[in-house]
């Protein structure tokens, strides 16, 4: 478990934009034993989340969350082979993401947990559209797809897809995971959108990838969010007149 104390410096250290100050406090953590999992799964991930909602919040600057999305991702870089390695479990996914530098981050991390789990890994970031999706898969043929980080103006789009690749059912062993980004902030959303699985971090993404659930049409009415209804002003009732 990573200590309070080690979180709060490693979060001074990023919004400092500190390289060598964040290294330093990775370097400290794994020196008293914590491992390279727990260190993307207890460290860096919930201090990018952390991150995240104080950018959102406007408690932090875009250069500060550019520096700590930049000094995370090196880390990581310099972490994934320190991550254990199981027997490949002959299962493919396939990871997208929404363009954001903090929500690559999520996805890339997601994408070194999977491998180190045994999965056959295919990360193609953030970019590309519907078609691109629909093709690369054609091509690969995964078990599993995952969309991460998606914002709320995606939402459409993602359904869309989605609807898509189960009017096609050329892959009948496709599941999807939607995780991270709207999906985290809007309960079952992921359901009316058609989705078989959602996470709202890595770790519960490999453990959902694991179960067998699958997509439930009648999910699609669960939770469904109300349509937003704009209030009008009311008008002054126009004078009527009485002929006194």
């Amino acid at each position: 478990m990573i200590n309070e104390s080690i979180l709060e410096k490693y979060m001074v250290a990023l919004l400092s934009g500190d390289r060598k100050k964040s290294r330093s406090v990775v370097e400290e953590a794994m020196q008293t034993g914590v491992p390279a999992h727990s260190i993307y799964v207890d460290m860096i991930w919930p201090v990018m989340v952390e991150i995240e909602n104080l950018f959102r919040a406007d408690k932090i600057n875009v250069v500060q969350e550019h520096l700590a999305t930049r000094i995370n991702r090196t880390i990581i870089d310099q972490l994934q082979n320190k991550l254990p390695h199981k027997d490949e479990n002959n299962k493919k996914v396939v990871i997208c993401c929404a363009q954001s530098q903090i929500q690559e981050l999520g996805a890339q991390m997601m994408a070194d947990l999977f491998e180190s789990d045994g999965w056959e890994v295919r990360f193609v970031g953030g970019g590309l559209n519907n078609d691109d999706i629909l093709e690369y898969i054609h091509g690969v043929s995964p078990q599993l797809l995952v969309i991460y980080g998606a914002e709320p103006i995606q939402a459409p789009e993602i359904r869309q897809l989605v609807d898509k690749i189960r009017s096609i059912d050329a892959w009948p062993d496709l599941r999807i995971m939607l995780s991270g980004g709207v999906f985290n902030r809007a309960e079952g959303l992921w359901e009316e959108i058609g989705a078989d699985l959602f996470a709202a971090d890595a770790a519960q993404a490999l453990q959902a990838a694991l179960s067998d659930k699958t997509f439930n049409p009648e999910n699609r009415t669960v939770k469904r969010r109300k349509r937003v209804t704009v209030k009008t002003p009311e008008l002054e009732p126009e004078p009527v007149e009485t002929g006194i």
